[in-house]
């Protein structure tokens, strides 16, 4: 079996409730201690959403929004600027909640082939019609990568970020499941090589840093993403199904860290800790791995982003993800 590359036993997925940056700055590095994350705050409106948000780091691309959604275009223009502007404030507030950090911080960023299928071209379709958008499209995200990534440690020069892309379209683009415009038929499935060539160099950029390959869709392609180079896939662990036991199986096996989504990600009753585990024990006995892999394995996380829960729920949530980290490891069994 390969070795895992390290990572905090738990941390959060991207966005939070609210709009006030220093305050979830200080909420996420509160709860997390040894892998918090560069916070999301999509309430504040377009550009601060994860397409938008992401649209803003893009390089000699532009986005602005449309009544239908985001839509490329030729020049910068307010929505960018405003993408950019909250981003910028997010960082300032990271950096002030992380002075002298020295552990691991995860940074977000929508990847190429969710990007391709939400961003429009000029008549109104997807950039995930055009082969020759998606491939203009990657190559601008990853420049834009660079530079983000080269920002952050920057600003935050004693930590090791963790890249995570968020990649909940993945298998509607794998499976030719993602509608045109009109909405009255989809676009054709794209070749799973082209993919995962794709996604390898989004990967990338990273340069030998560890990158989380994010999706709370069902049928995660873990296998592709293994292949593709992500040193970890994040997921929501109530999604999973007995089929998907043997690519998660190989996964682990290879070393692919799992983020298991076990936390709901809007307001609800929580369980105890051990309890919102015990599905992540069976199926690691299900697997027939061994219990001392667990805490070396999980990452604990929320289902999805956190968005839509209210600001107290938020901060439970995160707490009782480090609770039922603990519990994994001190009771993998």
């Amino acid at each position: 079996m390969n070795a895992y590359l390290s990572f905090g036993s738990a941390t959060g997925i991207g966005s939070m409730p609210g709009g006030d940056a220093r305050e979830a700055a200080r909420t996420v590095t509160g709860s997390f201690e040894e892998f918090p994350f560069l916070a999301e705050l999509p309430e504040r409106g377009p550009g601060a959403d994860m397409i938008g948000r992401t649209a803003g780091m893009l390089v000699e691309l532009y986005a602005r929004v449309e009544p239908s959604g985001w839509r490329l275009g030729d020049h910068p223009g307010r929505d960018t600027r405003r993408a950019r502007s909250w981003l910028r404030e997010d960082l300032d507030a990271l950096e002030e909640a992380t002075q002298g950090y020295q552990g691991q911080v995860k940074v977000q960023a929508v990847g190429p082939w969710t990007l391709a299928a939400a961003l429009e071209l000029r008549n109104g379709e997807a950039a995930l019609s055009d082969p020759g958008a998606c491939r203009d499209l990657a190559a601008s995200l990853a420049e834009g990568l660079r530079v983000h990534l080269a920002e952050v440690g920057r600003r935050l020069p004693g930590a090791q970020v963790v890249l995570q892309l968020d990649e909940p379209s993945l298998t509607a683009v794998l499976r030719g499941h993602v509608r045109s415009a009109s909405g009255y038929r989809t676009y054709r499935a794209v070749d799973r090589q082209v993919v995962e060539a794709t996604l390898r160099e989004a990967v990338g950029v990273q340069e030998g840093g560890p990158v989380v390959v994010h999706s709370c869709a069902p049928d995660v392609p873990f296998a592709l993403l293994r292949r593709a180079g992500a040193a970890a896939v994040s997921f929501d662990f109530s999604l999973l199904t007995e089929r998907d036991d043997d690519t998660i199986g190989e996964a682990v096996e290879a070393g692919t860290r799992l983020f298991a989504g076990v936390v709901p990600g809007t307001d609800t009753a929580l369980s105890d800790p051990a309890g919102s585990v015990m599905g992540v024990r069976t199926l690691w006995r299900r697997l027939g791995l061994r219990p001392d892999l667990l805490a070396e394995a999980v990452t604990v996380t929320p289902a999805c982003g956190l968005a839509g829960a209210s600001p107290a729920y938020a901060r439970e949530a995160l707490a009782h993800c480090v609770r039922a980290a603990r519990s994994l490891a001190d009771n993998p069994e």
